[in-house]
């Protein structure tokens, strides 16, 4: 007996290896293309505009030499916005599959629940009423946002769905914030109104080397931090009593990962406004690629960025008239997030 059952066992594991190794060239593959297609995205945001640069001249640029007309254009506008544009995909990457994974629910991103209707409603009330600058607009509306994301997690804890409630609580809160957006924009006089639209749609427009520091800190801290995180995270997508099972510091590491999560969140927002869908669809579009079972911290974050920079591509030279990037990935998820929220209920419905 024991001799005829080892042959199975064997076979056994050689599945399993061969299966380990599928997966774990599916996720090399995966993470190599998206790395190709934002480095090939990157060049283009750098080389490409009303003056088409040569690499030539983009090279010597970024070797800090003087190019008559390039030191200036790619220097100082197109390098900041393509910097700009891939850290802020990175930073609601990883934030928005981070609570999708650990609240074990697609529509658990930070821009569908409310936390960026936080920093938005900030945003607009200092540009709008208080007319304050641009680097105080950016610090209210980072304190806004992760203070909304405390009062949305107060009011989910206890019981034993959280993550639901978390959910319903936070679109309930976004809906009221985005009332006060609309309130303060139909109150507000014409010049306001435009200044604070060109903020709400999220945008790379404004994006300069002195606005870049605080997303650079952030994205430097927060996304090794998550990474460090990313075996509890994946223990708590199975739900608090296995990853309790497995040693995991469930309220600890709870905390931790919405922290950085909203941090991130509301610093990219803080710096390019909300750029909606990225964080919703970051996730799942990373986890098609790579395949279930392993991590998705950092396909999600390329393909974060990948989806802003070519957005914003599009929205500069696909039309007649340009397009902010918030106005293109908007146009992008909606139709995904009405597909989600109709299978949602028919799974609903059926069970």
């Amino acid at each position: 007996m024991t001799l005829a059952l080892a042959p199975a066992r064997a076979d056994t594991t050689t599945a399993i290896r061969h299966g380990r190794h599928r997966r774990t060239r599916r996720r090399l593959v995966g993470i190599a293309a998206l790395a190709g297609i934002l480095l090939a995205l990157s060049g283009a945001m750098i080389m490409l505009g009303d003056t088409i640069y040569p690499f030539s001249d983009v090279f010597a640029v970024m070797l800090g030499e003087k190019v008559p007309g390039a030191s200036f254009t790619v220097g100082s506008l197109r390098i900041p916005r393509m910097i700009t544009g891939v850290l802020a995909g990175i930073a609601f990457g990883v934030a928005g599959t981070t609570f999708q994974t650990m609240l074990r629910n697609p529509l658990a991103s930070p821009d569908v629940i409310g936390i960026t209707s936080g920093a938005s409603a900030a945003a607009v009330v200092c540009l709008a009423v208080l007319h304050w600058s641009t680097t105080a607009t950016t610090f209210m509306a980072l304190l806004v946002g992760i203070a909304t994301a405390a009062l949305i997690y107060i009011a989910a804890r206890g019981g034993e769905s959280t993550g639901g409630r978390l959910i319903l609580i936070g679109i309930g809160i976004g809906a009221m914030l985005e009332s006060v957006v609309s309130f303060v924009i139909q109150r507000a006089a014409d010049w306001d109104v435009a200044v604070a639209m060109r903020w709400l749609t999220g945008s790379l427009n404004s994006s300069k080397w002195d606005t870049m520091p605080p997303l650079v800190i952030a994205t430097a801290i927060l996304v090794p931090l998550i990474l460090v995180l990313s075996r509890d995270l994946r223990a708590l997508e199975l739900g608090d009593a296995s990853a309790t099972a497995l040693g995991v510091r469930v309220d600890r590491a709870r905390v931790l990962l919405i922290v950085a999560a909203v941090a991130l969140a509301c610093f990219a927002t803080a710096t390019t406004g909300p750029i909606a869908f990225v964080a919703f669809l970051a996730g799942p579009i990373a986890s098609r690629l790579v395949g279930p079972g392993t991590s998705l911290t950092i396909p999600a974050a390329l393909t974060g960025a990948v989806l802003v920079l070519a957005a914003d591509l599009i929205g500069q030279f696909a039309f007649d008239t340009t397009f902010p990037v918030g106005v293109i990935t908007g146009v992008l998820g909606a139709p995904y997030l009405l597909y989600l929220l109709i299978r949602t209920n028919r799974i609903g419905g059926s069970s």
